[in-house]
């Protein structure tokens, strides 16, 4: 990851400012479309896609306007589907001084695709972004957080395709992802073909000895904000080491199209609250302070503990 250095704020910012102790948070925001999501793919397919009315570009504006209006650099994952037919997009996320790392090309499973298939989309996603923007990109983020017990191969492919840092694996329980029993922390892997690659994990909570999910996403939406602030919180420390959040574009957007014919859990899932999404967003930027995902794990210490990619004994 590379080691970047932070800008001298005005003494006017409240969220960047040198004189703020607060830690530096990690904000991220994985650039996909509302079609996308995997809890409307029984219902979307994927040759579908191009004959939907695309989003992404008016809800990533939204985004960074906000950011803007705060004085926030993210990292905006960005998925290789998007950016191909949007580049300026990215060009100019890039422009606004925010960090792009890549979310793959097709935001599919990857415990369901073959890893020939893998390394194929990953390496034409990377290249993709690098060529719009004219910068390394050395960030990963899995679709739906699909780096599991299942598909810890995709770690070795990862590193030789040139990525030096991931944000994917989340240390909980869940239907579709997650390695339980994963450090909560950012450590750093050490591949099976003996590479390296920085892990900087989702947030995580713990009460009464129970992991709950606070890191973005459905949780940022369907939790009540104040619980919302106090997981956060609690995984922090209450303010003494950074965590990592993460939303998507489309969850400011409650004009999108609605799939009426997915089930009731996709749909609990996918468009609760998203009229409260934005102003929530906001009341978080204005609690927490925020950088990208290099900035807050280069601001974290220590960094020392090292892992084999054996994480299915953890699971």
């Amino acid at each position: 990851m590379p080691d970047l250095t932070q800008p001298q704020e005005p003494a006017t910012n409240t969220n960047r400012g040198p004189a703020d102790s607060r830690p530096l948070h990690a904000m991220s925001i994985d650039v996909e479309d509302y079609f996308h999501v995997a809890a409307l793919s029984r219902v979307i397919r994927p040759d579908q896609w191009d004959s939907l009315p695309s989003r992404v570009e008016q809800n990533t504006r939204r985004l960074l306007a906000l950011f803007e209006s705060r004085d926030v650099k993210s990292t905006f994952f960005v998925l290789g589907w998007v950016a191909e037919r949007f580049p300026s997009l990215i060009r100019e996320i890039a422009d606004a001084g925010h960090e792009i790392a890549s979310h793959g090309y097709s935001h599919q499973l990857i415990y369901r695709q073959s890893p020939d298939v893998f390394r194929s989309e990953t390496v034409r996603s990377k290249k993709l972004l690098e060529d719009i923007i004219g910068q390394p990109v050395t960030g990963y983020r899995a679709a739906s957080y699909s780096i599991t017990k299942d598909s810890l191969w995709a770690l070795d492919i990862l590193a030789e395709s040139g990525f030096t840092w991931d944000s994917s694996i989340f240390p909980i329980h869940h239907d579709n992802y997650g390695i339980p029993d994963s450090p909560r922390e950012p450590y750093t892997i050490r591949t099976g073909t003996g590479q390296e690659l920085r892990e900087f994990p989702l947030t995580t909570a713990r009460v009464m000895g129970l992991s709950i999910p606070a890191a973005g996403g459905g949780y940022f939406r369907q939790f009540p904000y104040p619980l919302f602030r106090y997981l956060f919180s609690n995984a922090s420390g209450f303010g003494e080491r950074p965590q990592m959040f993460y939303l998507h574009p489309w969850e400011v957007d409650p004009d999108q199209p609605r799939f009426n014919n997915a089930s009731w859990f996709s749909r609990f899932r996918h468009y609760t609250n998203l009229d409260k999404c934005e102003d929530r967003l906001a009341r978080l930027l204005d609690d927490f302070r925020f950088g990208t995902v290099s900035e807050s794990y280069n601001a974290y210490q220590p960094d020392s503990l090292r892992i084999n990619t054996d994480l299915a004994k953890l699971a």
